[in-house]
Formats: C-alpha cells, sequence, structure tokens
C-alpha cells in the first residue's frame, strides 16, 4: 500500500470528530427502525409472503450493518488509530462489503419483485412464490460470504507514524480499498448487475403507470411509485457514489503522476462516500413505513397515533393487487 495514501487515511482531527458524530446519529436512528422491521417481518402472525422476505432480510442486512458502527466510532474518536486488534479489523471490513452488497441485491430484488407486480401482474403469479423467494435469498447470502471470504485470510492493520510524531494503527479495511485489475473488474461486476436491474425495473414500471389512469389506480401502483422515489433516492446517496468513487480510487492509485494533494482527496473521498453508504439503513425504514401496512401500523401505535381503516384516495382493490400488497 503507498505510504502517501496510508499517512492519509488517519484523516484530520475535525474531520474524525465529524465522522464519529455523524456515525452515532445514525446509529442512534436506525437501530430501532430495523430492530422494529425484523420484529414485525418475523411476527408470526402476519403473512408470508414475497415482498416480506425480501424486506425481512434486508432488514437483516442493515441491522448487520448498523451494529458495526461503533467500532467506527470508536476509531475516529481514537482520532484515527485502529485500537481494537486484527481480527476485529478483518471483521470490520468483511462484514461492510457482506452487509453492503447484501442490501443492494435485496433492495435489487424488491425492485424486481415490484415490476413483476405491476407490469406482469397475471403472469409473474406462479413465479412469485415465498419459496422461491427464500431460495433467492439464500442464494444472495452465499454468494456474496464466498467472494468476500478473502477479506479474513490477509492482515488488515498497517503500523504508521505521522509526520506530528505520532505512532498510529491503521485498519486498511475501513477506507483504503483494494487496486488490483481484479479488484476494478469484481467492483464492476458486482455493481453492474443491481444497477441495470434496477434501471429497467424502474423504466418499465413508470412506462406502465403512465398508461394507468388515476381513477383505476390501485393500491399496489401506488405503492410502486413510492418504491421507485424511495429506492432510487437510496440508490443515488449510499450506493452510488461510493462505487463510482472507487472505481476512480482504483484507476488513480496506480498512476505515477498522482500529487499529494490528490492523494489527499482521494482519501477523503474514500471514507465519505464509505460513510454514505450506511444512510442506506436509515432510508430503508422510511421504505418499510410506506410499502408494509403492518409496519406503519405498529410505527403509528408506538407513536400513539390513530389508524386509518380507509384505502388511500383513489384505490381499488382487486386480487392481483392485494397479492402484490406487502
Amino acid at each position: 500500500m503507498n505510504s502517501r495514501f496510508m499517512y492519509h487515511s488517519a484523516g484530520s482531527h475535525g474531520e474524525n470528530i465529524s465522522l464519529s458524530v455523524f456515525y452515532v446519529i445514525v446509529f442512534f436512528f436506525s437501530v430501532p427502525a430495523n430492530a422494529m422491521a425484523l420484529w414485525v417481518f418475523c411476527h408470526p402472525k402476519n403473512k408470508t409472503s414475497v415482498p416480506r422476505v425480501f424486506l425481512t432480510h434486508l432488514a437483516v442486512a442493515d441491522m448487520c450493518y448498523v451494529l458495526l458502527l461503533p467500532m467506527r466510532v470508536i476509531y475516529h474518536a481514537s482520532d484515527g488509530d485502529w485500537i481494537l486488534g486484527e481480527v476485529a479489523c478483518s471483521l470490520s471490513g468483511f462484514l461492510f462489503y457482506l452487509n453492503l452488497y447484501c442490501s443492494l441485491y435485496f433492495t435489487t430484488c424488491i425492485s424486481f419483485d415490484r415490476f413483476l407486480a405491476v407490469v406482469l401482474p397475471v403472469r409473474a403469479l406462479s413465479w412469485r412464490k415465498p419459496a422461491y423467494a427464500k431460495a433467492g435469498c439464500a442464494v444472495i447470502w452465499v454468494v456474496v460470504t464466498v467472494c468476500m471470504a478473502p477479506v479474513l485470510l490477509s492482515k488488515q492493520t498497517v503500523n504508521l507514524q505521522l509526520e506530528e510524531e505520532r505512532n498510529v494503527t491503521v485498519c486498511q479495511q475501513l477506507y483504503l480499498q483494494k487496486t488490483s485489475p481484479r479488484a476494478l473488474l469484481s467492483t464492476a461486476v458486482a455493481f453492474s448487475i443491481p444497477l441495470l436491474v434496477l434501471s429497467l425495473s424502474y423504466i418499465l414500471i413508470l412506462i406502465k403507470l403512465k398508461t394507468v389512469t388515476q381513477q383505476t389506480q390501485s393500491r399496489v401502483h401506488l405503492k410502486a411509485r413510492r418504491m421507485v422515489v424511495l429506492t432510487l433516492a437510496n440508490f443515488l446517496v449510499a450506493f452510488l457514489p461510493f462505487h463510482i468513487h472507487r472505481f476512480i480510487y482504483i484507476v488513480r492509485y496506480s498512476q505515477p503522476n498522482v500529487s499529494d494533494m490528490e492523494a489527499t482527496s482521494l482519501s477523503i473521498g474514500n471514507r465519505v462516500t464509505s460513510a454514505l453508504t450506511c444512510v442506506n439503513a436509515v432510508i430503508d425504514p422510511l421504505m418499510y413505513f410506506f410499502l408494509a401496512d403492518t409496519y406503519q401500523r405498529t410505527l403509528l401505535r408506538l407513536l400513539g397515533r390513530p389508524e386509518s381503516a380507509q384505502p388511500e384516495s383513489g384505490q381499488i382493490s382487486n386480487p392481483v393487487d392485494m397479492s402484490s400488497a406487502f
């Protein structure tokens, strides 16, 4: 690892304080929201459906991710010095990527399921089975785990002496990315698949919704609109900046003409875009609230708000729509 990049990985005191506060805020809001989601989605009284299967696994991935944030808080509160040891560093990097990509792929599955429910509601009835959804989730967990396993097999902590004569331990898995051609290819493949599926699903859903009049809009159509908006916002904030910067970092890192200023910018970009990925765990509960009726009713009861038994204005129900509801 280039010494310039390791030097800049510690960050300034102000940056470390800002990131510590940011992670604490995300942890404070996301843990109870995702814990309630898991309780609602796993409750035995709630009927199992394809969307609920994907939402449950998404909540698990988000919860596992945010439970790692205290380690990052400790790291930044220690002013860029990793004091938790080699094992914690390796596990932190492994679980970060595991839950990041599982969240991305479960979000993609939810979007694809909405596409089937809206664009191919009758034809897709035979495909949209909870058993198939569970099998798909199991495949995602296994594939991502296998792909990320090498992180656990190599040394990830490096001792570094800064200019102010301060020795720190850098956990390379937090913000220093692999920069080999293989890393570039794997990142491109891992990100291009959900990007393509999400883009096509959104385009086809929006085309379908344009052909539906306000009078004939059903519950599933309105939920599809909300899903498009929330998932797109989540994708643009949490996933896209991280992967764009990762591409830039990998390409520029190997160039011999990288200045110290650019090295600083790339290192800061690593920390900022990596931090933004955890916003996913805050936006997803908003999606649960607007798309999952059981989650919405539970949260409203906890807040002391009355539940509305009336359907939303302009909605009508039919057997196809109700089979697609969350």
